[in-house]
């Protein structure tokens, strides 16, 4: 392969997957002070610091075991919250810190051993107080709470009777109960838990929304909810809900694109409502296509918006202000500039740069991410994003096609650090949003139904052909690599496709689908009726079994012949790990080397710096053997 030039730098896998100096910052509902992750004894922390002093920041968590990843500031900047799970069980408490007294130990304020805090909400509502749902009375339903922040006191302002997904507390006290009929629609209904009924609001055809209605956010004033809403139109776009009489009034949308659909997936990134910090009132609204699209839709928030894009030619990412609005801690998304941060002042006009996230990291030798659209075998076309290493000539290169998870999920523009490392080892990269991705409306999405391993998996081998066709890749130096459903269609490449792939890594990847939907936790399966069970089908159904196994990779292990890396959470309860216990010892038995690497105290998806970098490490060693790539870290 053309080997990568002398004057664009060999980067270790460290400086990709170590963790950053600083991440995630946001300023206080005062605007006195900023939070962000740090590391602290190799594990990110939140750390505090004063805006206007040079007094020393400092660490105010202490999680020696597992980074923090998600914290909040609470209205009296006196507290502050954070999640935090139990080596990758997703069973997340949430902990209290007291800024005023650094010597004091973080209190957990669920304590309820393998139970797990869902749905965490503050509201300008109710100052000092916290909503959020907890299974701890019975591992199946989770009843909802109200949290007072300072005493730590939870209140039950409703049990779960037993069918109900979600529920809703106005600040009237209402209740508003969300779930799914024998049909799988969603339903959201009044409930008087007193007298026992159920007055049903709206009903929305549940196979529009493989993971429910996303965003479902309460208005202030508590007699409506803004949601996504894609009834009547193949886009997703702002509905205001009346709670009173299911109406729908839109209140923005974009004649192009979606809601960004993101932060159902990964709720560490930006909801696609921005709501004001001092009031809850919706200012702005995200959609995404090749790249992110904010429509302000109030005029203060414009002219603060105008400003803060002048910043970077990035996508603005996490912002927060003071509750007067004219403080501002801003990120930026950039495929060659990650997660450079801001603070601005909107009185005064002026903005410093708090920092880069990973200053060690040129935009120079970074490789830029190109969208592109390919057109599958029946015409659909594919939105795809290209990245290709600098200086070498893009002809012939081996290719790495990299398949996002989900697969109600969909690659975007911006940093991608298996990307970055990949493209600087010389490999052109693929990302490939196939039918069944999320955010390029509801036709797109359901042509993926009963398409996993048909159509799904074609739109990937078109895309090889594509890469192929236009010059930019060798035919036979192409590996797929992918995680969760990624993982998955890793595997299907090497089981129905073997001639394709030269390498392969599945990451967490379900190597049976009959074992994978019956391993599922089980308070998991009664949602799994609008995503999993429509779009591959229900194992208790020996029609559906049988067609689930003639999907899975396992059905044709014997046909299996690429080299093969497989990588496994020990913990992860999504994905267990006997899914790739069972396709290893499989191979291994038939005499094929299949290299398997678990880490102990990961789940789905690995949090640990040490972790990530020992996997990409092996991967790029992995691949440098079978695609001739130079693969030294």
């Amino acid at each position: 392969m053309p080997a990568v030039p002398h004057e664009v730098p060999h980067l270790t896998v460290e400086e990709f997957f170590g963790s950053p100096v600083r991440a995630g910052a946001t300023i206080s509902p005062d605007g006195t002070r900023i939070a962000y992750l740090a590391p602290w004894r190799e594990r990110l922390n939140v750390w505090v610091e004063s805006v206007d002093s040079d007094e020393e920041a400092r660490c105010v968590t202490a999680d020696d075991n597992r980074s923090v990843l998600r914290y909040h500031w609470t209205d009296d900047p006196r507290w502050l919250l954070y999640e935090q799970d139990g080596d990758g069980d997703e069973n997340y408490h949430i902990y209290r810190v007291d800024l005023d007294d650094p010597g004091a130990k973080a209190v957990d304020l669920t304590p309820f051993p393998g139970a797990r805090a869902v749905g965490f909400e503050t509201s300008v509502a109710r100052p000092g107080r916290a909503t959020l749902h907890l299974n701890h009375r019975n591992p199946l339903e989770f009843d909802l709470y109200e949290l007072d922040v300072a005493t730590g006191e939870l209140t039950v302002l409703a049990q779960n009777p037993g069918h109900i997904g979600g529920l809703l507390h106005t600040p009237d006290g209402k209740l508003y109960a969300h779930g799914l009929t024998a049909d799988g629609d969603i339903e959201l209904s009044q409930w008087d838990p007193g007298a026992g009924t159920m007055r049903p609001v709206i009903t929305f055809d549940g196979s529009d929304y493989p993971l429910d209605i996303q965003p479902f956010q309460l208005t202030p004033d508590g007699t409506g909810a803004w949601i996504g809403s894609s009834r009547d139109s193949d886009r997703t776009r702002v509905v205001r809900l009346d709670l009173a009489t299911g109406a729908e009034t839109v209140v923005d949308s974009h004649p192009l694109f979606d809601l960004d659909p993101r932060s159902a997936v990964f709720p560490t990134l930006p909801s696609p409502l921005i709501c004001d910090r001092r009031t809850g009132e919706l200012m702005g609204v995200r959609y995404l296509g090749e790249r992110q699209v904010i429509r302000p839709l109030d005029p203060d928030f414009a002219a603060v918006l105008e400003n803060l894009e002048k910043l970077s030619d990035g996508d603005l990412l996490a912002l927060s202000s003071d509750v007067s609005g004219q403080r501002w801690v801003v990120s930026f998304n950039h495929d060659r500039d990650p997660g450079v941060t801001y603070l601005y002042d909107h009185t005064t006009r002026q903005s410093r740069m708090l920092f880069k996230p990973y200053p060690h990291l040129d935009p120079e030798v970074l490789a830029p991410m190109t969208p592109v659209t390919i057109p599958a075998r029946d015409g659909l076309e594919l939105p795809s994003y290209l990245t290709l290493p600098v200086g070498v000539q893009p002809a012939r290169l081996p290719l790495v096609l990299l398949v996002h998870g989900g697969p109600w999920h969909r690659d975007s523009w911006g940093f991608d650090p298996s990307a970055q490392l990949l493209a600087n080892r010389g490999y052109a990269v693929l990302q490939v949003n196939f039918r069944g991705s999320t955010g390029y409306g509801k036709a797109f999405l359901k042509a993926g139904i009963g398409e996993l391993s048909g159509a799904m998996h074609d739109d990937l081998i078109d895309a090889v052909h594509w890469a192929v066709e236009q010059g930019y890749a060798d035919p036979d130096r192409v590996a797929i690599f992918g995680g969760s459903y990624g993982g998955y269609a890793t595997l299907v490449g090497v089981s129905f496709t073997p001639d394709v792939f030269a390498a392969a890594i599945d990451f967490c990847g379900p190597s049976n689908l009959v074992t994978f939907l019956r391993n599922v936790p089980e308070f998991v399966k009664r949602y799994l009726v609008n995503n999993w069970y429509l779009y591959a089908g229900h194992p208790d159904d020996p029609e559906q079994e049988a067609d689930l196994w003639a999907r899975s990779p396992l059905s044709r292990v014997d046909d299996i012949r690429t080299p093969l890396m497989v990588v496994q959470g020990a913990n992860d309860p999504r994905v267990v790990k006997a899914e790739s216990d069972q396709i290893v010892d499989t191979l291994r038995a038939r005499g094929l080397e299949v290299e398997y690497m678990v880490k102990e105290n990961e789940g789905h998806g690995f949090v640990n710096p040490e972790n990530n970098i020992d996997m990409y490490r092996a991967a790029d060693h992995f691949l440098a053997r079978h695609l001739g790539g130079p693969g030294s870290s």
